[in-house]
């Protein structure tokens, strides 16, 4: 008696201790899940020591939370009204009053610097003493801004235009918790919403603590309908093939089982729900059902075969589940891989997807033989899918072209290979913070309005340190400082910068009676005595705190950027780097560039690097197991070929298709081969039985296996397909392409494994159809009596 046949005795012989355990661990598992939180900030694809982190780390120090942001956008003539132009105002004033925000900066905030001859010192005076009551008056307020204080300008207004915008900063405290979900769900969305209605005008918001929230809130929307979508379309496939109310409920039960306990996990290891934990559950289900496929399948091809129910299901355990057993753990093992990456945000993933993996092989192994124990034996007509005409007429057909036409397979492969090969060339690298979301949403238009109307919404910092206090006020690195603003200048994927030298410039315009021309740094016979004012002024101290630190060693400049993809941004950073290295000696200055989106940019280069070494690593993982299971290396060639041609064929059709590169696709290729790897060792496990049943004749053996398990890998492939396709469902742009590439891989996978793995085999039949590749212990890993009947 082997291993697997006592397996099967114990789960049978105490099939209610078994249950009884199952609901248990649910019972546990599911009091976990108040444990689950959303993620309230971007993913950070860096590890923590790495240098990006550490130089955003560091601005956040000195500075403060820099995406505390919330930008309010109105672009409607009607605004320069009385009536609406003070609504505006006082709308402003509504949020400032909130407990939430720290401060707001509209044109009712607007103070004009003015220069006191008499005490020698700046002071601020109000744009305007009172509201205005005629549109002429308001029209007085918008010459003044827009012609006389160009501080202002993109900031407030843009002057081309006649936007207005209105910044309203949240306190940093709450930007990554829950409160900051309360504020825009609670208070910004319907104060907005009931302003919009009462002056019908169209307010555009936007910003990153707005975008994060609504993104977030899509994310727990979708969970839902993945899980849904993904029980609702497996079902309807499995229900198809299989015709069986009773199999369908008991695929159900076992998947839903370990969606509870797939959500269970995620509480009780304490990990955040991100875009990337959302999968998990519906990954599950997709993964789950083909484990059933090939379980409720053996159990009905020895019920036709004997119709004795418990011989029946002790061959589904000893048999099938040993062969689920090593295909759920190559799967499992090719998610593990992502436990190396030194990203917090995949190797949770990896955590996550690998011990779910193995827990629903476990569900299924345990549930399917065990209610099937407590039912009657299925009745004919549940049987008579084995026999289904059309599935026999593709069994057949691929039979045909294996014998035939194994020239035209091999020449069909080198043509596609050579071709993906041209695609792959072409394929780009995005690392766009915004690239993936909803494009049919509101707040992704209002993204591109701020993008055309201001320059961006993602901040880009530079962060100056002099090394000496009071360094930043000197002339010389204020006028390194202008260099680098007017390098940003020249491009248009960055907004107009602002940092401590806009304040020095509007200085020397207020010392000089406001007039606009004179909106420039101080030459060094002018700083001694516009700095003087400055030292006696308390009126730019606030202003000052924003671009400055208290010692005044440090200063930033900012920036913000659209949407722009790792190429462009690689091209911005070579050249503000080359006026950095020009204007700030590394001897005297450190300069960093920083910013939430730069550093998700480099995060995103940094994840590719690692996931070719976490699928290189998949992939020996798989070279390892066949070498152990049939030590051969002919047929560790064998075997990984049809795995690793139909990644080729995605990276292709990537680069035809015009689909980057970036976190979400990046992640297709481990999870589409730890899958489709699954056929290949189902296929090569009948073919090994085969052989030793045929008395290592390769021929019969090939023809038996395919005719054998064509049939499972048909189905369970089509699940897959179906199953993956419903992230396609989402409105997040990488969950689409991730579904729909991981469905068409897994789609090439099944016809590579079904036509150019048995080809394979026949062509270098004489190399590898020997005792010797197959010596114990390899024999052992499946059991091989009675085989020459059975139908796995």
């Amino acid at each position: 008696m082997n291993f697997w046949t006592k397996v099967a005795g114990i789960i049978l012989r105490n099939r209610y201790l078994v249950l009884l355990g199952i609901a248990i661990i649910t019972g546990l598992l599911a009091s976990q899940m108040k444990y689950m939180k959303f993620s309230y900030s971007e993913a950070n694809l860096l590890p923590e020591d790495h240098e990006a982190n550490l130089q955003y780390n560091q601005f956040l120090d000195i500075f403060g939370e820099e995406g505390n942001l919330v930008i309010l956008g109105i672009k409607d003539a009607t605004v320069f009204t009385a009536t609406k132009f003070n609504a505006w105002n006082n709308l402003v004033k509504k949020f400032d009053s909130l407990q939430e925000v720290d401060f707001t900066l509209s044109i009712a905030d607007v103070q004009k610097l003015k220069a006191d001859r008499k005490n020698r010192k700046f002071v601020l005076e109000p744009l305007y003493e009172k509201d205005p009551k005629t549109a002429i008056e308001v029209q007085n307020i918008k010459k003044q801004l827009f012609e006389k204080l160009p501080f202002y300008d993109n900031l407030l207004f843009n002057k081309k235009t006649g936007t207005l915008q209105t910044a309203i900063y949240i306190k940093k405290e709450i930007i990554n918790t829950p409160k900051r979900k309360t504020f825009v769900f609670d208070k910004l969305i319907p104060i907005i919403k009931e302003f919009e209605k009462e002056n019908d005008v169209n307010v555009r918001v936007s910003g990153m603590p707005y975008i994060r929230t609504l993104n977030a809130q899509n994310i727990q929307n979708e969970i839902a309908l993945f899980v849904g979508g993904a029980l609702g379309i497996t079902a309807i496939i499995f229900f198809f093939f299989f015709r069986s109310f009773r199999a369908t409920f008991i695929t159900l039960l076992v998947v839903m089982t370990g969606v509870i306990w797939a959500f269970g996990f995620i509480g009780w290891f304490g990990y955040e729900i991100t875009v990337l934990s959302a999968l998990i559950p519906p990954l599950i289900i997709v993964i789950g059902v083909p484990n059933a496929v090939f379980l409720i399948n053996k159990y009905q091809q020895e019920i036709k075969k004997h119709g004795q129910q418990a011989k029946a299901l002790q061959r589904v355990i000893s048999k099938v589940g040993n062969a689920t057993l090593m295909t759920n753990i190559t799967t499992a093992s090719g998610f593990a891989t992502f436990v190396f990456v030194k990203s917090n945000l995949l190797r949770e993933f990896g955590i996550l997807a690998s011990v779910n993996i193995i827990s629903i092989f476990i569900l299924a192994l345990l549930i399917i033989p065990i209610l099937y124990s407590f039912m009657p034996l299925p009745k004919k007509k549940h049987l008579n899918h084995l026999e289904t005409k059309w599935i026999e007429n593709v069994v057949n057909w691929m039979e045909k072209m294996v014998k035939n036409q194994r020239i035209t397979i091999y020449f069909a492969t080198v043509f596609v290979i050579v071709l993906s090969i041209i695609g792959v060339y072409q394929i780009k690298v995005s690392g766009s913070l915004i690239e993936d979301m909803p494009k049919s949403t509101e707040f992704y238009k209002d993204i591109k309005f701020f993008e055309n109307e201001f320059g961006g919404i993602m901040p880009l910092e530079i962060l100056i340190d002099t090394k000496k206090e009071k360094g930043v006020m000197n002339l010389s690195t204020l006028k390194k400082m202008e260099k680098i603003n007017e390098a940003i200048e020249t491009f248009p994927e960055l907004s107009k910068p602002i940092s401590v030298t806009n304040l020095v410039k509007y200085s020397k315009q207020a010392y000089y009676k406001g007039n606009p021309k004179y909106y420039q740094l101080p030459t060094s016979q002018e700083q001694s005595y516009i700095f003087a004012y400055t030292k006696n002024s308390n009126s730019e101290a606030g202003m000052l705190k924003n671009f400055v630190d208290s010692t005044g060693r440090y200063a930033r400049i900012t920036t913000f950027m659209k949407d722009i993809g790792t190429e462009k941004m690689d091209v911005i950073q070579e050249r503000l780097k080359a006026v950095i290295a020009k204007e700030f000696p590394s001897e005297k200055y450190d300069v960093s560039l920083t910013g939430k989106a730069l550093v998700f940019i480099k995060g995103t280069n940094y994840l590719i690097k690692n996931l070719v070494i976490s699928l290189s690593l998949a992939i020996i993982l798989i070279a390892i197991f066949m070498a152990w299971m049939f030590r051969s290396p002919q047929m560790i060639f064998i075997s990984l070929i049809p795995n690793m041609l139909p990644l080729l064929i995605t990276a292709g059709l990537m680069g035809f298709l015009g689909v980057p590169i970036k976190p979400s696709t990046i992640l297709v290729f481990s999870i589409a081969f730890g899958i489709s790897v699954d056929d290949t060792i189902h296929f090569l496990a009948k073919y090994r039985q085969e052989l030793i049943t045929n008395k290592w004749k390769i021929k019969p053996s090939v023809y038996a296996a395919l005719r054998e398990t064509g049939v499972s890998m048909f189905y369970t492939s089509i699940v897959l397909f179906f199953g993956f396709l419903t992230f396609t469902l989402s409105n997040f742009g990488g969950t689409i392409a991730l579904g729909g590439l991981v469905s068409i891989t897994l789609l090439l996978a099944m016809v590579s494994n079904l036509l150019l793995l048995p080809s394979l085999l026949l062509t270098f039949e004489k190399k590898i159809a020997n005792k010797k590749s197959f010596k114990e212990p390899s024999l052992k890993i499946f059991p091989i009596e009675d085989e020459k009947e059975d139908k796995s």
